[in-house]
């Protein structure tokens, strides 16, 4: 009775918990996992913001009912005016006339697709906007394909006629005829069309290559010196509060407005850093920064670690704060030097802080984008670009929303990758911690 009465108070605290935790996994799925989710349906199919016929998502074929309805008639006329001229052109046309009649008997079969069409017949009529609620109109994918099939030989009918020059005005059906058959919109699902282009795509091999340079010089250039910021502004001395103020500024600066400042700085004419650093002959001339591979690199490197390197050091300095002075006091009793104390105290101390700081300067590096592009643009000849630039300019640039998509979610693939890396490796540091 005792372990069914306990067992039943824990499930209720269970319960309350998850009660209490839900309200946070709704919003994490809201704001992190929906537009995961979404990024990778809309990476199965040929999105094109830029391109009418696939600005939006077509499982099945689909019709553009204002341009079939202003395109049939005028073929059907364009028949009758072409035939007008001799009866042999009409016993020639004859076929392509019942073929297209054939076309419109087809299609006017579905109720919903011809009630529709009057409707819009009637606006074009009245010179008035079709409605894009009217616009488009899903069809089977068998009749789709049966019409797509009937204007294809019409279409090469028209064209053997234009070759005997027996038509009049041979452009104009062969116009509609194009016209009528871009009225339909196939589907643009690829499935994994985009990950195997991506796959063997050169542009994106590389600016992986840029991005995961960056992330090695950039986050080892900032552990380096976080950690020596930390163990400075850990010492006890006078304006220490000030001093520990002070640094948090550059990481308290938005990126974008950092960037500015430091495009500035890096001018090829008037730019302060660019000057000193050719002065002491680090750079051949001041235009090297921001023009070459090397320098451009370097410079956004140097940047990144200005503003975050403060963020490591504050990670770390509490890190530092959590170490007892007794085992620094009983070390120098022993005789063990700073050195010593360092290597032997210090570092075996921070070894959890280290790593944690270092997975999320890790994460945070290699999806940067705003400081890249405000600084370099991904330039110059996409030295820089990285992976989240990439994925920016093929998406909103290009209005390539689908391979964007699929841009993005190898991001997203790689980050969880990293992260996975990171949680197993702290994970087994913990346990070994219990453990001992």
């Amino acid at each position: 009775m005792f372990n069914r009465n306990k067992r039943s108070k824990l499930t209720r605290e269970a319960k309350l918990a998850y009660l209490f935790i839900l309200p946070a996994a709704i919003l994490i799925a809201a704001i992190a996992i929906w537009p995961v989710l979404r990024s990778m349906w809309i990476s199965l199919y040929d999105v094109r913001l830029n391109d009418p016929m696939r600005s939006e998502i077509h499982s099945t074929y689909a019709l553009d009912m204002e341009r079939y309805t202003q395109n049939l008639p005028i073929l059907l006329r364009t028949f009758d005016k072409e035939a007008s001229a001799n009866e042999e052109l009409k016993t020639k046309l004859q076929p392509l006339k019942e073929q297209a009649n054939q076309i419109k008997k087809e299609m006017e079969s579905d109720a919903s697709l011809n009630a529709r069409y009057e409707e819009i017949a009637k606006l074009l009529y009245d010179f008035k906007p079709v409605p894009d609620e009217l616009k488009y109109m899903p069809l089977n994918n068998q009749k789709a394909e049966r019409v797509q099939t009937s204007l294809d030989e019409m279409r090469k009918s028209l064209l053997q006629l234009k070759e005997t020059g027996v038509l009049q005005r041979p452009d104009d059906a062969i116009g509609l005829t194009k016209a009528l058959q871009d009225s339909f919109i196939k589907p643009n699902f690829v499935g994994l069309g985009h990950y195997k282009r991506f796959m063997t795509d050169a542009r994106l091999w590389h600016s992986l290559g840029n991005t995961s340079l960056f992330t090695i010089y950039a986050v080892t250039m900032e552990m380096l010196l976080g950690l020596l910021i930390a163990i400075l502004i850990n010492r006890t001395f006078r304006g220490r509060g000030l001093v520990r103020a002070a640094v948090l500024i550059p990481w308290a600066t938005p990126t974008a407005i950092s960037a500015m400042i430091w495009h500035f700085l890096y001018d090829g004419q008037n730019g302060v850093v660019a000057k000193f650093f050719a002065e002491i002959g680090l750079i051949s001339d001041m235009s090297t920064l921001l023009s070459t591979k090397q320098g451009a690199l370097f410079s956004i490197v140097l940047a990144d670690t200005w503003k975050t390197a403060p963020f490591v050091a504050l990670l770390l300095l509490a890190g530092l704060q959590t170490i007892s002075s007794s085992l620094y006091e009983a070390a120098q009793m022993d005789g063990a030097n700073k050195w010593k104390q360092f290597i032997h105290i210090t570092l075996p101390s921070l070894k959890t802080t280290f790593l944690v700081a270092l997975m999320f300067r890790t994460l945070d590096a290699f999806r940067v984008f705003d400081l890249i592009y405000v600084l370099t643009g991904g330039g110059p000849a996409n030295s820089t670009e990285s992976l989240s630039i990439y994925a920016y300019k093929t998406m909103f640039s290009e209005l390539d929303f689908g391979a964007g998509s699929a841009l993005a979610v190898i991001v997203f693939i790689c980050i969880a990758i990293i992260c996975t890396i990171y949680v197993k490796i702290l994970g087994g540091d913990v346990i070994s911690k219990r453990g001992g």
